[in-house]
């Protein structure tokens, strides 16, 4: 399977594991990660021997930082708006299921692994959104239809526009995630699942995930592109009255 920076490929058995890393640790979110995962969700959605995918992080948190720095040199927001709507289809796009494993907090993109069918967590994770409001962007990159599909409208709403943080046992209350286990154990326990899945015929897998995705395909993807959007034109207002401040000053 391809080689990335920021993303670690293994296949067993019929599993494959995506795995985030930053030099071997804990993903820091940057513009290579972005890039990256639609790359990464299309090879295995391209894949004919993958019959379940594990999304999962490295160390005691999925992610908790973000790299800013690394996306200053995109001189437009095009390819933002490419790569962000390339990594949610081409993660709805793989045609088998897809567990999360949540591996501590997961503060940046926590919607990746929550996209999944089957989402274990580890008793010390905890989800937020802290990309967006809380930095002066606006949730548009996905963050925006993927929070009230989960939560809700009205929860969603304030939880994007608060800043809140839910922790694994509210998740689990929420219907969020399906199984919070002690952090040691996460691995164990999807990897466990994965394997009875793998067990089934591929055609019934694919077909399965085919039915139960049918929906949310249709919800996720129909306002991702204008989202994406207004979240580009919410930068370049900031970089307008930047530079109208400077010269005033």
């Amino acid at each position: 399977m391809g080689a990335y920076e920021t993303i670690e490929l293994s296949r067993s058995g019929g599993v494959t594991e995506l795995r985030f890393q930053t030099n071997g640790g804990p993903l820091v979110w940057s513009a290579t990660a972005h890039r990256e995962s639609g790359d990464a969700f299309a090879e295995i959605a391209g894949d004919p021997e993958t019959k379940v995918v594990i999304v999962t992080g490295t160390g005691d948190r999925f992610c908790t930082e973000i790299d800013r720095a690394s996306f200053g040199g995109r001189t437009s927001w095009d390819a933002i708006w490419w790569e962000g709507k390339r990594l949610l289809k081409c993660l709805l796009d793989i045609d088998v299921p897809v567990l999360g494993a949540i591996n501590g907090p997961a503060f940046i993109h926590a919607e990746i692994p929550l996209l999944a069918d089957i989402v274990i967590a580890a008793d010390t994770a905890a989800l937020a959104d802290k990309a967006h409001v809380s930095t002066g962007s606006v949730p548009g990159d996905g963050a925006h239809l993927i929070w009230p599909y989960l939560l809700g409208p009205r929860r969603a709403k304030y939880f994007l526009l608060m800043n809140q943080e839910i922790d694994a046992a509210e998740a689990l209350r929420l219907g969020v995630v399906n199984e919070v286990v002690p952090q040691a154990d996460v691995a164990g326990r999807v990897w466990a699942i994965a394997r009875d899945l793998a067990a089934k015929p591929l055609p019934f897998l694919r077909y399965t995930r085919e039915t139960l995705n049918i929906v949310e395909r249709e919800r996720l993807l129909a306002g991702l592109s204008h989202g994406l959007a207004l979240e580009g034109i919410s930068f370049a207002d900031v970089a307008g009255l930047r530079a109208a401040e400077a010269q005033d000053g």
